[in-house]
């Protein structure tokens, strides 16, 4: 089931759209926001939204305010943020009882884990990103990275081979230095958008289903009780 509704950010700063996707036995819903250059309804969102529908996991997907206002400059990040706060707040009113994952692509993800680092995101077991925007183009650096240390939640990052906004040999450091409580899934040939070139003899489909599942099994083993829990200050 897909409907559509509206929801207001902190007392006054903006109402914005969102879609819900509730599989009928839903397991999980994932708060997952979108990139810097495409709103909630980009076909790659609209694509997980529904391979994750199958596997039994939900998906809020929602606008940021310069989105809604059809304006091409994000947000300042204290209005991101305050976006992605209110997004976990109504998605975990919409099915009671369901745990939550947040984050998103690219930019949404980003914006969920510096929320996550300095607040309470209420009833979140994990931050899923779907192509870490570590450093702009052609500009390598970690420094994007420096909040993940405050996040109490494990995370996981999935990245494509040829991502230009991850160089990999930054990006595995990073999880390194906080595992076990993050995982990085490597998409071999993906771009930051996962696309695989031809010659790889991947087709489209297969990278999608390699996207779902994974953040399936990476969800479901945090509800083991042998699961570990890392909490950093």
């Amino acid at each position: 089931m897909e409907r559509e509704l509206n929801f207001t950010i902190g007392l006054s700063i903006a109402r914005v759209s969102a879609i819900l996707v509730e599989p009928p036995r839903a397991r999980w819903l994932y708060v997952m926001a979108h990139g810097a250059g495409a709103g909630m309804r980009h076909p790659f969102l609209e694509r997980m939204s529904a391979e994750l529908a199958k596997r039994e996991v939900g998906t809020f997907r929602y606008q940021f305010p310069y989105m809604q206002a059809g304006e091409g400059r994000p947000d300042p990040p204290p209005v991101l943020e305050a976006t992605v706060q209110a997004a976990v707040s109504t998605a975990g009113r919409l099915i009671f009882g369901v745990p939550l994952l947040a984050g998103g692509k690219s930019l949404g993800g980003r914006m969920t884990s510096q929320i996550a680092a300095h607040e309470f995101l209420p009833g979140v077991r994990g931050l899923v990103f779907l192509g870490f925007p570590l450093h702009a183009p052609k500009r390598p650096s970690d420094k994007r990275a420096i909040h993940l240390e405050q996040v109490p939640l494990p995370m996981l990052f999935l990245q494509g081979t040829r991502d230009a906004l991850a160089d990999l040999s930054l990006l595995r450091p990073v999880c390194e230095r906080l595992a076990p409580s993050t995982t990085l899934h490597v998409v071999e040939g993906g771009d930051h958008s996962f696309k695989v070139l031809k010659r790889s003899g991947r087709t489209e489909a297969q990278v999608f289903d390699e996207l779902a599942d994974t953040i399936v099994e990476w969800a479901d083993a945090l509800l083991r009780p042998a699961a570990r829990r890392i909490s950093r200050p």
